[in-house]
């Protein structure tokens, strides 16, 4: 198998045609053709769906994509660090949660930009699992997700625990109850929180329904702070991490609610692939970085 048929294959998916692929590699079309038929013919599959305008992998053509995409970064990983010991450089591409972005994002950049001047840095918020499967697909070279302590990784991908966050029940200081209540007892408050996907909206959706109770939703929009200072002007309850109250600048309109029957806990983990190159100490500063900022709030 070789690497020149790896990199047609991947320039060809990219690009969506054998013209486009051609002009990136500075090759005819007939050439890049003919590195297809040969990778196609060293893995005994088809890997082109060849009735398809743009042309579309076929479903092993699409897990065997990914798989290529990881060899040429390994490829250019090693390159570089033959090339002599030089700090990284080039794109770096991160992913952070919905509910984390704004609290992490400012601070962590700036940290990497300092330490790693010759890289540039991409960054794409989106729900864990998203974020996972695009680590899996060689979209993102690092990602902090936020699941249960339990939480099984698929193969292949570098998982770190970087630290509990219980997460708070929150409602306008003016409305806070005297006394510890249960969950059921704010019923009628409804609540303020993320779209359908969030984990700790299906979290507090799970107890509800263990409890005979339906989640009663007032508003529903992306943004931790932009909740917070909804919840502030008395619009329902929030559903927040500990660390991104403290955090907040709405926190002192912004009152706890200690429930009897509802203590959750999320985890903070960091995602990468397993094999980085020189990558790997700028991704693991990343979530140390991370990981002191919510410690310190």
């Amino acid at each position: 198998m070789k690497t020149d048929d790896i990199e047609a294959f991947v320039a060809v998916l990219r690009s969506g045609s054998l013209n486009a692929a051609a002009q990136t590699l500075g090759l005819t079309q007939p050439a890049i053709t003919r590195r297809l038929q040969s990778l196609e013919q060293d893995l005994g599959v088809e890997l082109l769906d060849r009735h398809t305008k743009p042309l579309k992998p076929t479903r092993l053509g699409q897990e065997v994509y990914g798989h290529c995409r990881a060899i040429l970064r390994e490829m250019d990983a090693l390159r570089e660090r033959v090339a002599g010991d030089t700090p990284p450089s080039g794109l770096l591409r991160l992913g952070v949660p919905q509910t984390l972005g704004d609290a992490l994002l400012l601070e962590a950049v700036k940290d990497i930009r300092t330490r790693y001047p010759e890289l540039r840095t991409q960054v794409a918020t989106g729900w864990g699992s998203v974020l996972v499967s695009r680590i899996e697909h060689g979209e993102l070279d690092g990602a902090l997700v936020l699941f249960p302590a339990n939480k099984v990784f698929p193969d292949g991908i570098e998982a770190q625990a970087l630290g509990a966050m219980p997460l708070q029940v929150v409602c306008a200081r003016a409305q806070a109850p005297a006394k510890p209540k249960r969950l059921a007892d704010l019923q009628t408050q409804g609540w303020v929180l993320n779209p359908d996907g969030c984990g700790f909206r299906a979290s507090l959706q799970r107890t509800l329904a263990e409890q005979g109770q339906a989640l009663r939703i007032n508003l529903e929009t992306y943004g931790t702070e932009l909740q917070l200072g909804l919840v502030a002007d008395g619009q329902g309850l929030g559903l927040v991490p500990a660390p991104l109250l403290a955090l907040s600048a709405h926190r002192e309109r912004l009152a706890v609610i200690p429930l009897k029957d509802f203590k959750p806990e999320i985890q903070l983990w960091l995602v990468h692939p397993r094999f980085l190159g020189p990558l790997q100490e700028v991704v693991e500063g990343f979530g140390r970085a991370a990981s002191q900022l919510l410690a310190a709030s």
